[in-house]
């Protein structure tokens, strides 16, 4: 006989026996022991999936596959590694635009801008404005706004090192060199000149010091080079013969025991040579990618050189060659402060100073 209402009410009240509450536990636990580890499965199936599709989003290829754990996404990849193969990209297809490197490696443009900064300081590539070329190094002499920012942590040592030995009351001759233009930009950071004669031949030194107070700009005349922003031929030669100068600071594009001094081109060096006759002492301006290295034509050979300031990279044995030869040779880095640290590897006998 099927029950009535109140017979279901009031089975449905009855209190639950020792044996039922038992049965009750037990089926709750299998049911905890079957869905938490489903749903830890299913967690992480979800969150391996969503880092695919993120990673697929990155890189900018719609309808991709997912790509296994194995794969090599282009965000993973590590700066270093990123910069060689951006220089390998320059070098084999002779320049790179911002944007595309963008797109290949999927970072941001900032990002690829930094590499960039990191890849010229070592000379792998030349900035331009949106992107890279590649440095030409058949070329003999790169253009002045090129050669400005290779090496530029080293120049500034240099150029530091060189304002300090300038005295007040002096005249003093500047080549047309990047290196030279770090010397004039920290004579101006000094201050406190009352009468300082700079001659050069370089517009953009001459341009930089031009109206700065206590020093004054003699400028040589003859044909403007662009290739160095540079003025050459003999006009500017007799000028040499009126005035005294003290000191003569010159770059170079190579710098050998045997050859000395050298430039690219024998216009550069002619005016150069005028300035070695015309100063009481010569300092010449080299960073390590210098030495060692051959250039056109010679404007002063070692025996004439008085002081060599570099930097701290500069190769070993040739320093020790100079410093036997009697040469001030100064090495130059940055202490822990940013401040010019140097070394003195040797006192030149014929040293003024």
């Amino acid at each position: 006989m099927p029950p009535t209402a109140g017979t279901g009410r009031q089975q449905m009240s009855e209190p639950l026996t020792s044996g039922s509450l038992t049965q009750v536990s037990f089926d709750f636990n299998c049911f905890l022991d079957i869905a938490i580890p489903w749903r830890l499965l299913c967690g992480n199936l979800i969150d391996t999936l969503s880092v695919s599709e993120s990673r697929q989003g990155i890189g900018g290829r719609e309808g991709a596959a997912v790509t296994s754990p194995a794969d090599t996404s282009p965000v993973d990849v590590f700066a270093r590694e990123r910069q060689d193969q951006i220089a390998r990209i320059v070098e084999e297809q002779g320049r790179a635009r911002v944007a595309d490197l963008v797109a290949r490696f999927g970072v941001s443009a900032v990002t690829i801008r930094k590499d960039l900064v990191a890849l010229e300081a070592v000379a792998r590539v030349v900035r331009t404005h949106g992107g890279a070329i590649a440095v030409d190094r058949d070329r003999p002499e790169l253009a002045f706004d090129i050669r400005e920012r290779l090496q530029a942590d080293e120049k500034l040592l240099i150029g530091r090192a060189g304002a300090a030995l300038v005295h007040d009351g002096e005249s003093i001759v500047m080549d047309a060199s990047t290196t030279a233009l770090a010397v004039a930009r920290q004579l101006k950071a000094r201050g406190g000149w009352s009468q300082v004669t700079v001659i050069t031949n370089g517009l953009r030194l001459a341009a930089e010091l031009a109206g700065h107070p206590g020093i004054g700009v003699l400028m040589l005349g003859g044909r403007v080079r662009w290739e160095a922003l540079s003025v050459v031929g003999q006009l500017g030669d007799g000028l040499f013969s009126r005035v005294n100068v003290q000191t003569a600071f010159l770059g170079a594009a190579g710098f050998t025991i045997g050859s000395g001094l050298a430039d690219a081109t024998d216009e550069e060096a002619q005016i150069k040579r005028s300035m070695v006759s015309a100063a009481r002492e010569v300092v010449a301006l080299v960073d390590h990618t210098k030495w060692e290295r051959a250039a056109f034509a010679t404007f002063c050979p070692t025996d004439k050189i008085g002081v060599v300031l570099t930097d701290a990279a500069a190769p070993p044995a040739m320093v020790r060659s100079l410093t036997a030869r009697g040469v001030d040779v100064r090495l130059l880095d940055a202490d822990t402060r940013g401040e010019t640290a140097v070394t003195t590897a040797g006192a030149s006998a014929g040293s003024g100073r």
